[in-house]
């Protein structure tokens, strides 16, 4: 979270635009640049960064805090519990659970926190069950459900979601899960060299 963000202890920076058909509740707080869309509903509590766009009826539930640079989609679900680091996508109509035993009267709600680490993209449809983390530059294919961790820059698909490869920085697949992960690997779109297992980027 950026110092400016930091700044604005409730309510709406300057610069953000919040459609006057979305309804952003007082004690949120919106960072600058941010775009919020028609029908999107962001409860008090909640704190979005700078320059993040939510798209038409995204939920933003109390709790929820979504770093810089966000892309979310329309008809996303992002309920308490749920920690969205920089420069995520989230694809239309994905949806957070926050409760692995749910029962409609509530007594016994328990909420378990899921992270999606910096860079990572969520495909439309996609379901992340709670008590995950997706770390950083993951790529969750559509429609998948997602039941366990993600390491970072592995490609998972299916239901239940199981690790199919890896991807750049950049989106393009890098090789199957066979792939050396503690050797360099380069990308044939960008160019980039990385090391699967540490994370390190050239």
């Amino acid at each position: 979270m950026s110092s400016q963000q930091e700044e604005v202890a409730s309510g709406i920076a300057e610069g953000a635009f919040v459609h006057p058909l979305a309804d952003v509740e007082e004690g949120a707080r919106i960072g600058a640049g941010t775009k919020i869309w028609r029908f999107a509903h962001v409860r008090d509590g909640s704190v979005i960064g700078e320059k993040c766009m939510l798209g038409n009826c995204t939920y933003v539930d109390a709790g929820v805090t979504i770093g810089n640079l966000v892309r979310v989609q329309n008809g996303c679900l992002i309920y308490n519990g749920v920690t969205i680091e920089d420069e995520v996508f989230l694809g239309p109509n994905m949806i957070f659970t926050n409760d692995l035993y749910p029962r409609a009267d509530g007594r016994h709600w328990v909420i378990v926190p899921t992270r999606v680490c910096h860079g990572a993209s969520i495909g439309a449809n996609a379901t992340i069950v709670c008590g995950t983390t997706i770390g950083e530059y993951a790529m969750i294919a559509a429609g998948s459900v997602v039941t366990r961790d993600v390491p970072a820059f592995a490609l998972v698909r299916g239901n239940p979601a199981r690790h199919v490869g890896y991807v750049c920085v950049c989106g393009a697949k890098l090789g199957d899960t066979g792939l050396p992960t503690d050797e360099p690997v380069s990308c044939v779109k960008c160019g980039r060299t990385l090391v699967l297992s540490t994370g390190d980027v050239r």
